[in-house]
């Protein structure tokens, strides 16, 4: 096909009205009654009215294969080999080309973006995104992988000096992101980085489906009011979370406080009372007087200085981080092992939580997100009493958990763990596992060997769970019955 024949189905970004030029569907008197109420009442939007900000955004209904302008993103998956509407359609005008850069890229990581060519497009370059899958319990995590992609898009274009970008839907349906909640994300997103740096782009343009434009024009009004009215309007349909001032969405352990003395025991003095004296220590820092070797002045400072208190309180801050980490990556690949989860409750009325040996696949995995994975599944519930239940069924050398590991869980979780865990149940234990948990549990982590429970049938586990309060994965059942009979032939 000629491809100069084929460039009339392209459309120029500069053709397309902007939405400043979209009617706001009011008319001058009810903007000018509502500015005024406005001007009494003191109230000001997060996301007042920006005329030049307007101008700037464009919301069309097409195919973004399809715009002349610098770049145009594309949605794919962690190979960048997702079949769906964008990619197809980018790949298609883009031509066998393209297909052949992306063999050069070896994938893409959820939240980030590489870069090719736009080839045959009329868009200079593409650059590709992996948005995050959602789960609703793994909420926190997809929405700040989502936010990733769109900063990230927008980071590179001003990098690059692309003067208009045309963003798809980065969340494709199978991914199951909610349309509204990644809408939210992507516009608040795009206004605050227009806000910071208007003047690296003049155009951004939201391509979306007529399934998709609804939606998108009824939440364009809340970050980019076309009016004072329109702003006025819009402020009781904000959602809570509008993100930091960078649209990122806020998570409260991400708030860490920094001290001028990291090691010294901070008291517990009124808020404001703390802010003011963080305030009057500025300039006062060895930085700003340009002390030499502060860091070796501080560390023969704490050396003997250092209470029981002050190690709890600097254990609680690491932990912390962790959390932070674990409520923000994403751990969905760990989820999917089906090695840890929550079950019903013992005879007690406490939580059951198990933990499926043969199902940890320790060689092969990223131990590091396991570990966030178990704190991010476990910080709530370890906050009341709990009891572990670790089948050991079947477990082969490449499912053993190491003592190192398991030192460096116990080093790193927060004291509530060992404090609330009431019993471990170590079911169909082998005479090594014994010995190994006798010997951890005795020298490496004290206060644990009296809550130990050997296990050798699920008979007997049952006398402390009802069978109807805990999920048991197939094979042990099979496994313990197969034993079972084993031991009635025997008799």
């Amino acid at each position: 096909m000629d491809p100069l024949g084929a460039r009339s189905c392209f459309i120029d970004v500069d053709a397309l009205p902007s939405w400043a030029q979209e009617p706001d569907g009011n008319d001058g008197l009810d903007s000018f009654v509502c500015q005024e109420d406005n001007t009494d009442t003191g109230v000001q939007s997060p996301f007042p009215h920006r005329e030049d900000i307007n101008n700037k955004v464009i919301i069309w209904s097409g195919d973004v294969a399809l715009l002349n302008c610098t770049a145009v993103v594309n949605t794919s998956n962690e190979t960048l080999t997702d079949k769906n509407p964008v990619s197809d359609s980018i790949f298609r005008y883009a031509g066998p080309e393209l297909q052949e850069e992306m063999l050069k890229l070896k994938g893409c990581r959820t939240g980030e973006v590489k870069l090719t060519k736009g080839f045959n497009l009329a868009a200079r370059y593409i650059i590709h995104t992996v948005g995050p899958k959602y789960k609703n319990k793994y909420r926190t995590a997809a929405e700040s992988s989502l936010y990733s992609c769109y900063r990230n898009v927008l980071q590179l274009a001003k990098e690059q000096s692309m003067s208009s970008v045309g963003f798809c839907v980065i969340s494709t349906q199978k991914r199951c992101y909610p349309l509204e909640d990644a809408t939210h994300i992507a516009l608040r997103t795009v206004r605050r980085f227009l806000e910071s740096h208007g003047a690296a782009l003049e155009r951004v343009v939201f391509a979306v489906t007529e399934q998709e434009e609804a939606t998108y024009k009824r939440l364009l009004s809340l970050y980019f009011p076309r009016s004072l009215w329109e702003e006025q309007n819009s402020l009781p349909l904000l959602p809570p979370d509008i993100g930091n001032a960078d649209g990122e969405p806020i998570v409260p352990e991400r708030q860490i406080r920094i001290s001028e003395k990291p090691g010294v025991y901070e008291d517990d003095t009124d808020e404001d009372e703390g802010l003011e004296h963080d305030l009057s220590l500025i300039g006062s820092h060895a930085f700003a007087r340009m002390e030499g070797d502060v860091d070796k002045q501080r560390r023969l400072a704490l050396q003997g200085q250092q209470s029981g208190a002050t190690l709890q309180k600097q254990h609680q801050r690491n932990y912390n981080r962790w959390l932070s980490r674990a409520r923000t990556e994403d751990l969905s690949d760990i989820a999917a092992l089906k090695a840890l989860y929550q079950s019903g409750v013992d005879n007690c009325g406490r939580t059951v939580i198990v933990v499926v040996g043969r199902n940890i696949p320790v060689l092969l995995i990223d131990m590091e997100k396991a570990l966030l994975y178990f704190i991010h599944m476990m910080d709530h519930i370890a906050a009341k009493d709990y009891i572990l239940v670790y089948f050991h069924t079947l477990t082969g050398e490449h499912n053993h958990l190491g003592s190192d590991f398991l030192k460096n869980v116990c080093d790193v979780v927060d004291g509530k763990y060992k404090k609330n865990l009431k019993a471990l149940y170590f079911v169909h234990p082998t005479f090594r596992s014994k010995v190994s948990s006798w010997f951890f549990t005795t020298f490496t982590i004290s206060g644990l060997k009296d809550r130990v429970h050997q296990v050798e049938s699920l008979h007997q586990l049952f006398t402390a769970i009802a069978p109807d309060q805990i999920e048991i994965p197939p094979f042990v059942l099979d496994y313990d019955a197969r034993v079972r009979d084993k031991d009635v032939i025997v008799v």
